[in-house]
């Protein structure tokens, strides 16, 4: 007789028994079977194989930007308009006619560059992805908590990420790779006053904006295009952090926006945004100073104001953390009827990488996951693939997993009434940038709309970060600091002893393309007038508060 047979029911305890994935009750879970007491071990443990072996394999490859996150569930309210106008005008998505329709939402908070177990403190852009699970199936509105971003083509985003990544020698980041790219790369200007900036280390999740970053498309039901940006405007405030505040916080928690969002969802503080939307006509803008598909630009808000079109709430945490923070996965190019894609470059990209990283790492059946999966109704002829566990609903007869048949399978939906809608497109194939790059004046208007100790923090962050690299670098980017905006140039150039007359002498990049004006500032370089900011709004510049931190 053995051990485990000798021990006898306990009685009064009603908990749920411990079985294995096959629903074996387990007698014994502390010891393997063993010849004897001391061993040895026999090969067929199935109970302890299945146990170690599903151990094993309990992580599937982190994300490779992305990977520390945390995913929170509520929903979304529509307002039925687009500010005062009813949103029908512009767009036939269901989720957004009616004021008061309520779709669920999954939202997926995240740092870009760090690892899984990395630092929530740490400088970085973070995450901010909506999935809305609507009556038409999924929308994915994917985002960042800062405005803009470092490149406007995605052939660049590999280089991008790994200048910020840790060196592939020595597993060190490094502010020298980082703005050794950088300074080869100024249409990163506005995207590194920005994340250098307080606003590069939010206080929380729950304290932070969020921006879909690209251009999209919204269509009517008379199939009319307008081009449209997406805003998440927190109703709880911006707050941010200066590297001080942020290393003070490092020194206690890695994770403390995560058990920041936990705790306050558990208290009955929910937080809540309200989603804005600018809006212009699609076409080209040849009136405007830079391309409205350039994702390093924001549009000016008194061209273009950004109205609100609905907000959201986030009431539960995951049940459990793997299942639906690790596996939830999102695309940029999950969109449903009335929403559309642009032609910006950037998110052209986004839109094959990022469906296509779930696939390796959660699997080709990734959207059969709860967390993923549409609440819509699914019928496809997809089947089979590693891990299926279920087969989508077919047609009538499910023998038919092809289309067209005459035998019972599916059918297409119907149409709309009219073919593709948009603007005329007619070009040579080509691979040249877009021609309106303007990679200076964004910048310089971003650092002068600033607060004062938000300029502080962004100049003592750079002498900091540009004092660590080698001497052309330090010039090349104190040059583009003085194009961006003269104070911005000369108080970076005096912390590192670089003066106006000692980067003088810098050419252009090669192939680099500088306005009108560029050309006048680098004739009067460090002699430029402060950029005239009258009337001037920009969506990422809302007052934002310090959160002071002290040990």
């Amino acid at each position: 007789m053995t051990e485990t047979a000798k021990r006898g029911a306990t009685t009064g305890d009603d908990r749920p028994v411990l079985t294995n994935r096959q629903g074996h009750p387990i007698h014994d879970n502390q010891n393997q079977r063993t010849v004897g007491a001391r061993g040895p071990a026999t090969l067929e443990n199935y109970h302890f194989l299945e146990k170690i072996s599903h151990f094993d394999r309990e992580r599937i490859p982190e994300r490779v930007v992305h990977a520390r996150g945390v995913t929170a569930f509520g929903f979304f309210e529509a307002y039925g308009s687009w500010g005062d106008e009813p949103i029908s005008r512009y767009t036939r998505a269901k989720l957004f006619q009616e004021r008061g329709k309520r779709t669920d939402v999954a939202v997926r908070f995240s740092t870009v560059i760090g690892g899984r177990d990395s630092s929530e403190a740490a400088r970085d852009p973070r995450g901010f992805a909506v999935k809305f699970y609507t009556e038409e199936g999924n929308w994915d509105l994917v985002g960042n908590n800062l405005g803009v971003f470092f490149v406007r083509d995605a052939i660049k985003f590999p280089d991008v990420i790994h200048a910020l990544k840790p060196d592939p020698v020595t597993f060190e980041q490094r502010p020298e790779r980082i703005f050794d790219f950088m300074s080869q790369t100024p249409e990163s200007m506005h995207m590194l006053v920005n994340l250098f900036s307080p606003r590069g280390i939010p206080a929380d999740y729950r304290h932070m904006q969020g921006f879909g970053v690209n251009t999209y498309k919204w269509e009517n039901a008379d199939g009319r295009t307008m081009l449209v940006k997406y805003h998440w405007m927190p109703k709880q405030g911006v707050r941010s952090m200066t590297e001080e505040d942020a290393a003070n916080v490092q020194a206690d928690s890695l994770g403390h926006a995560t058990k920041d969002l936990y705790e306050a969802v558990g208290r009955g503080e929910y937080p809540e945004w309200e989603l804005l939307v600018q809006m212009m006509d699609d076409h080209e803008h040849p009136e405007l100073d830079f391309d409205p598909l350039d994702d390093t630009k924001t549009w000016p808000e008194q061209e273009f104001p950004p109205k609100p079109v609905g907000r959201m709430v986030l009431d539960r945490m995951p049940d459990d953390f793997f299942t639906e923070n690790e596996q939830i996965a999102f695309g940029t190019g999950v969109l449903v009827d009335g929403l559309d894609f642009s032609d910006d470059k950037m998110l052209v990209g986004r839109t094959f990488s990022y469906s296509d990283t779930q696939r390796y790492r959660v699997g080709p059946n990734y959207l059969q996951l709860p967390v993923n999966r549409a609440k819509a109704p699914v019928h496809t002829n997809q089947n089979g693939g590693p891990m299926a566990y279920e087969v989508d609903p077919r047609g009538e007869n499910r023998h038919v997993n092809y289309e067209p048949s005459t035998l019972g399978g599916l059918r297409e939906a119907e149409g709309p009434g009219y073919g593709e809608q948009g603007p005329e497109l007619r070009g040579r194939l080509t691979r040249s940038r877009i021609p309106r790059t303007n990679d200076y004046l964004q910048a310089g208007q971003r650092y002068m709309l600033m607060e004062d100790w938000e300029r502080d923090d962004l100049v003592k962050n750079f002498v900091n970060q540009f004092g660590q690299c080698p001497r052309h670098i330090q010039e090349r980017m104190v040059w583009h600091c003085l194009l961006a905006e003269n104070e911005l140039g000369l108080r970076v150039g005096d912390g590192l002893g670089i003066s106006p007359q000692d980067v003088a002498h810098l050419e252009p990049l090669p192939g680099q393309q500088l306005t009108d004006e560029d050309r006048e500032r680098l004739a009067n370089l460090g002699k430029n007038p402060p950029r005239d900011v009258t009337g001037l709004t920009m969506t990422h510049c809302v007052p934002d508060e310090r959160h002071v931190v002290t040990r």
